[in-house]
């Protein structure tokens, strides 16, 4: 019986498992990086271990010092989460050697499946070898890992060099292996999953379908079980796949066998042989705890015959820090609240802690379950609508414009959602009272320390916040009646509570302050001076950083004095596990390049200065 387990892995995923395992009796070990310091992950495991450094490639890549950290804490089993090594066969091998017990595949059918090149060659599907403008367009993808890192779409010939370069650094740094293969990229297929548990003893479940087609920088955003409107023959024909795939390999545990559908025809894209992020819903649907089962088959128990009956229907949402209108980059700063009504919540994050530079943004992953699709969808919907989010911005708005989107809720989407719609999606539609409230709320938090509402009419007071990007500026004023404000009514102010009326309707506004950001419901404000200051500018054509990171190339020959044209690639930045491309936002020469390999910028440092000509 196993009876301590280390997660090689952290965040959301390591906290999930440790709750699995306490209410198993397991004692929980965790690993945590410099950066991870007063992490979630770190602080609710029976013991934690440092790993010296904060990069992933000094900790938690860092397989010999994992199981050195196991043996040293009398951990007997090593849960490897998804991400990082969970797909790395030599550090399965290396926790059997050290007399531990892996859970997991035997690393025989992870270095089958794990690599994408070997997965496919093994299914009888070859990568391209020699692309031609013929094949185009095409898909760079790394052979180890997931996630989304090392993906690269090309659709000219000419760029397939820097986009196999691009997805080979991405790779090695996320997964330790730089590896990358050619394949064709078909535009407008549906993302369709098999879920596989199977033990030692011959049995293999599969746990029906899952549609993750909504997906970002190939990353999944919104996942869902059952995949909807999928016949009965194709659906049977992709669990025949799965299980075809997991006796080829004699695999063991848990795994999700990949496949792109379009029409009534399913592409065997690859087998992840982990964990996966979306297996929630799988969860919900059959009523069963996954990680329970991956530690019952890892101590030799043998699974029933036939798995659970599916009951509804269950879809989760991955709930970022990032900015989906400006290039989906990556945000940091301080989490000082998060909480989503009536409805699961995996997360790696509590209140007070910080989102960092190093690893992925997610924030948590929010699932509902419900007798039917719609339900399911509406239940979401509404749990994150009326989520508290104070801290830095999130994909919250996306999320639920998503759900309630004519095409997903009609089940038509395809994995080019967010190439369609994006835009709409993410288009400003803040509440246009939102200021006025925060302004007013400010004004009686004044009054109660030490000011005082004014009795006699006077000019209008002028308050300017930074909203989605744009500057408003807002006026009220004081009257011998109280407050008032032109087209709407004042009915009640607090510093932490405005009420405001408009055609008879009533409307609530609570109020959160942390410095100068302000969190008026849904709605997150800065407030700004009332008088600019004139030095904070920067000179046309300056490319500023995006978010927090590291330069980790400048493209090659670049220099000051050269020309550049609008659109091309400059430089790039890692953040948060992925790789940002900064390009010359004008044709032009370029003036000043303060951006070297290695550096670590901050958000709105200055990299370069592109002129454009007079």
């Amino acid at each position: 019986m196993i009876t301590s387990v280390l997660v090689a892995n952290r965040g959301e995923i390591a906290c999930r498992v440790f709750r699995t395992c306490a209410g198993l009796g397991i004692r929980t070990v965790a690993v945590f990086s410099d950066a991870d310091e007063h992490a979630l992950h770190a602080r609710v495991a029976d013991t934690a271990v440092r790993l010296p450094g904060s990069t992933p490639a000094e900790t938690y890549l860092r397989g010999e010092a994992i199981v050195k950290a196991a043996l040293a804490a009398g951990a007997d089993a090593v849960h490897p989460g998804y991400g990082f090594l969970s797909e790395n066969a030599a550090f399965a091998r290396a926790v059997t050697d050290a007399g531990l017990t892996w859970i997991g595949p035997p690393p025989e059918a992870i270095e089958a499946m794990a690599s994408k090149t070997r997965a496919k060659e093994l299914m009888g599907v070859e990568p391209l070898k020699d692309v031609t403008e013929a094949d185009l367009p095409v898909l760079v993808k790394a052979a180890a890992g997931g996630g989304g890192r090392g993906m690269r779409i090309v659709r000219r010939l000419a760029d397939l060099d820097t986009e196999r370069d691009a997805a080979r650094a991405e790779a090695a740094s996320a997964f330790g292996d730089g590896e990358v293969f050619v394949e064709p990229y078909l535009e407008h297929g549906r993302h369709v999953e098999v879920q596989i548990l199977a033990d030692t003893h011959g049995t293999v479940w599969t746990l029906g379908t899952r549609d993750c087609s909504l997906q970002r920088r190939h990353q999944k955003v919104i996942e869902e079980a059952p995949a909807p409107g999928l016949s009965e023959s194709l659906t049977a024909g992709l669990h025949s796949l799965a299980v075809r795939a997991a006796r080829a390999v004699d695999y063991v545990g848990a795994g999700t066998v990949e496949f792109l559908v379009t029409g009534d025809r399913a592409h065997f894209l690859e087998m992840n042989t982990r964990l996966q992020v979306e297996h929630p819903v799988t969860e919900a649907v059959f009523g069963i705890d996954l990680v329970a089962l991956q530690i019952g088959v890892a101590e030799g128990t043998a699974l029933d015959p036939a798995p659970p009956r599916a009951r509804g229907h269950a879809v989760e949402a991955r709930l970022y820090a990032e900015d989906p209108a400006n290039g989906w980059a990556p945000q940091t700063g301080r989490l000082h609240r998060v909480a989503v009504p009536d409805v699961r919540l995996d997360t790696g994050y509590t209140d007070g802690d910080t989102i960092g530079v190093h690893y992925d943004p997610l924030i948590a992953k929010a699932v509902a379950h419900a007798p039917t699709r719609a339900e399911a969808l509406r239940k979401l919907a509404g749990a994150l609508d009326r989520a508290t989010l104070h801290g830095p911005p999130t994909n919250r708005d996306l999320l639920v414009r998503s759900l309630r989107h004519e095409e997903f809720a009609s089940a038509r989407m395809d994995t080019a959602f967010y190439d369609r719609h994006l835009a709409a999606l993410t288009a400003p539609a803040p509440d246009p009272y939102a200021p006025l409230a925060a302004a007013l709320a400010d004004a009686a938090a004044r009054s109660r320390f030490g000011g005082a509402w004014r009795n006699l009419p006077s000019q209008d007071q002028v308050k300017r916040y930074a909203v989605a990007g744009e500057e408003t500026e807002v006026r009220y004023r004081f009257t011998r009646g109280g407050a008032e404000a032109d087209g709407v009514r004042i009915v009640h102010t607090a510093p932490d509570l405005v009420v405001l009326e408009t055609d008879g309707i009533r409307h609530r506004y609570d109020i959160t302050r942390y410095g100068t950001d302000i969190h008026v419901n849904a709605t997150r404000l800065t407030a700004l001076p009332r008088f600019p200051d004139p030095t904070a500018t920067h000179a046309p054509g300056s490319l500023l950083a995006p978010m927090p990171g590291t330069v980790v190339r400048v493209a090659a020959g670049l220099r000051e004095g050269a020309q550049v044209e609008a659109g091309q690639p400059l430089l790039w930045l890692e953040a948060m596990k992925m790789e940002h491309r900064i390009t010359a936002p004008v044709t032009g020469r370029l003036t000043a390049l303060h951006a070297t390999p290695g550096q670590q910028v901050t958000v709105g440092s200055l990299l370069a200065v592109v002129e454009a000509p007079r």
